[in-house]
């Protein structure tokens, strides 16, 4: 039997013209949720559902969405906004957004290029790519496109094999290491259980070389489900993220943090920035929504280390109320993989264009010439 994820690998390059021409075409995509649209029109149910479902009743999933629409700004009047900058710095490197691309698993499920067609665009819109170690593409054929590339980590049952991927992708070239810390197992995603989802031949963890249980079809199960619980550790501790900061020379980040004991503790630990997430709402149903999270950790480190934000980020204006709520920049997502599916590379690069034209508007429209004024920015929740 052909599964979903078959029939999207198999029609990636013809799907991309499918969808383009549901919306007329990628000029006429004015929002993220237009290129939403065009993805779903193209993916089959199991693919739509992996990529856009959370776990358990998807509360958290919700909330994330949720805390961005109760977070009004207060905008400043009689500035000179002629020119808007969005150009930053992102853990010590020029980044000409406030953004970096989140590690997703598996981009070849919706494009057959995958991750190199999401570096291209990365590297052309000038933000950074965060490599999962799910990719389907081995990171060094990513770095190879040339853009700033950061490699996220998942901590193996096998230590030494951990710390192996972590010095290949410093080898490769990547900038920065992005250890999640909040997948002992996968939550509990319902959507994929249902579906006992499972990935097709052609897409595989190229960089663990991963296959097995991932292209099983279980029985009341998701095959990705297994495959992450065989291959991740459930014992990741401090101790840990001490012995990869001294194996490496990179930039260190951890990704998945919600908690102010832990985000004082990180930075204590000489971590250089954090990923405020709860995985997109992929992990404990009912965990705290990102930006609230954000709004209470950023006045707690003071400046200490660097604050990320992930999950439910859809617009330009939400990234401004992230710099106003302290953080140093954004991850997006869903909504790369949606650019993706609806039309390649061509895809992704309108999803950076339109956060780029409603970023800078916003900014302007709320008296901020750059984004370090937007961080002075206040807000009403």
């Amino acid at each position: 039997m052909t599964s979903g994820a078959d029939r999207a690998v198999r029609g990636a390059a013809g799907a991309d013209a499918d969808a383009v021409d549901d919306v007329g075409s990628l000029a006429d995509a004015e929002c993220l949720a237009d290129l939403e649209r065009a993805a779903a029109t193209v993916l089959p149910p199991d693919v739509r559902d992996f990529v856009a479902g959370g776990s358990g009743a998807e509360l958290t999933l919700a909330a994330n969405r949720a805390a961005f629409d109760r977070t009004f700004l207060v905008p400043r009047v009689l500035r000179d906004v002629s020119r808007c900058a969005t150009d930053v710095t992102l853990l010590g490197r020029p980044a000409a957004l406030p953004l970096a691309v989140a590690p997703v698993a598996y981009h070849r499920l919706v494009s057959e290029d995958g991750e190199l067609a999401t570096a291209r665009a990365a590297k052309a819109a000038g933000v950074p790519f965060a490599v999962s170690t799910l990719s389907s593409v081995p990171v060094e054929e990513i770095t190879a496109v040339g853009g700033s590339v950061w490699f996220q980590l998942y901590w193996l049952r096998d230590g030494a094999r951990t710390l192996e991927l972590a010095r290949r992708a410093e080898d490769a070239g990547c900038e920065a290491l992005m250890l999640t810390v909040d997948v002992p197992w996968m939550g509990r995603r319902l959507r994929d259980i249902r579906n006992r989802f499972t990935l097709p031949a052609e897409v595989r963890a190229a960089n663990i070389d991963a296959g097995g249980t991932a292209h099983i079809r279980p029985s009341g199960a998701s095959a990705v489900a297994a495959h992450t619980s065989e291959a991740f550790s459930p014992g990741l501790t401090w101790a840990m993220v001490d012995r990869l900061r001294e194996h490496t020379r990179l930039p260190l980040v951890l990704k998945g943090v919600l908690a102010r004991e832990d985000a004082l503790r990180a930075a204590e630990s000489g971590v250089d920035a954090l990923v405020v997430s709860n995985h997109g709402g992929r992990q404990l149903d009912g965990a705290v929504p990102s930006l609230d999270a954000l709004a209470e950790l950023a006045p707690v480190l003071g400046g200490r280390c660097e604050l990320l934000l992930d999950g439910g980020v859809r617009s330009g204006t939400d990234i401004l109320r992230a710099l106003a709520l302290g953080a140093a920049g954004v991850l997006v997502g869903r909504p790369v993989i949606w650019g993706l599916a609806a039309a390649g590379e061509a895809g992704v690069r309108r999803v950076f264009e339109l956060l780029t034209a409603e970023l800078r508007s916003s900014l302007g429209l709320a008296g901020c010439v750059d984004v370090t004024e937007a961080r002075s920015l206040r807000t009403v929740r």
